[in-house]
């Protein structure tokens, strides 16, 4: 085959997303094709302001974070083995995974 395969991963906990980014590196080196990364790419954070009381108290809110984490590997030298420990991997919930071929 030899063509690049990219992976990204998104979650809103970093630990999620580095664990599920071992474990594809772990499954993808088994094969014997090269990986580059996990790179850490930029975290994107939401910040939501909220009054804290109802009607009074314009100046007392509180802010709430979301912050998504975002992890980019490419796989070169794949082979169909590579395709099928990708497939056959298991992921923990809350990891978004995007494989573009």
């Amino acid at each position: 085959m030899s063509q690049r395969i990219r992976i990204k991963l998104k979650s809103y906990d970093h630990n999620l997303v580095d664990k599920s980014a071992e474990k594809i590196v772990k499954a993808i080196k088994v094969t014997g094709a090269v990986v580059s990364g996990p790179i850490p790419l930029p975290t994107h954070k939401k910040v939501f302001t909220v009054n804290r009381s109802t009607f009074v108290n314009k100046k007392s809110r509180e802010q709430f974070e979301l912050a998504t984490f975002k992890r980019l590997m490419d796989v070169y030298n794949s082979s169909s083995k590579t395709i099928d420990a990708l497939m056959k991997l298991e992921l923990p919930s809350g990891v978004e995974v995007e494989i573009k071929v």
